[in-house]
């Protein structure tokens, strides 16, 4: 068994409604356990996808909120970590992620990627800019085609950027410099 079966196997069984009822109270409670033990190392679910763990300050509250997401990072060599997509799929359920009011609300996050801590603003894509970030997000994983048939909504899709300044060692954040 390759790797490409593998993959296409948790395409699969992430497709189906049963998944959509389980995961999102299993996989973000696993992630951020996992997350914490290991100083912010390690997420599971980026074992097949990779992941962040957003710090947004909430849409009411204005508390902090830590969400661990699924994303599609942007660039390429030496532009990795500049830019990601977050993807507000539920997992195929009916409402928007909270998360995604919360940059609606609260564009200023945060993301924990790789064990940084990254500044970042984010944008909700419309139009053609959505529609192009779509087509690369399906053939990135297949399974959100199924997620978007079983809404009505429109899956909110983020595009979420370094902010000026951020990600250069000792900045003000408390990152630390590249491995």
């Amino acid at each position: 068994m390759g790797a490409g079966v593998g993959v296409r196997i948790v395409q699969r069984v992430s497709s189906t409604p049963a998944f959509a009822k389980v995961a999102p109270h299993l996989i973000p409670a696993m992630d951020r356990a996992v997350h914490r033990l290991t100083r912010g190392k390690v997420l599971l679910s980026a074992q097949m996808l990779p992941g962040v763990i957003l710090t947004a300050r909430g849409a009411k509250s204005g508390l902090p909120r830590r969400t661990p997401l699924a994303c599609m990072p942007e660039g390429g060599k030496g532009r990795e970590g500049a830019s990601w997509i977050l993807i507000g799929s539920n997992f195929g359920r009916t409402d928007h992620p909270a998360w995604t009011a919360n940059l609606l609300a609260h564009p200023d996050a945060e993301v924990s990627w790789k064990g940084r801590d990254v500044p970042v603003t984010a944008h909700l894509l419309r139009g053609e800019e959505r529609d192009t970030v779509w087509k690369a997000l399906l053939e990135f994983w297949p399974p959100y085609a199924t997620y978007q048939a079983r809404v009505d909504r429109e899956i909110r899709l983020f595009r979420i950027v370094r902010r000026d300044g951020a990600g250069s060692p000792g900045n003000a954040t408390g990152g630390s410099p590249p491995e």
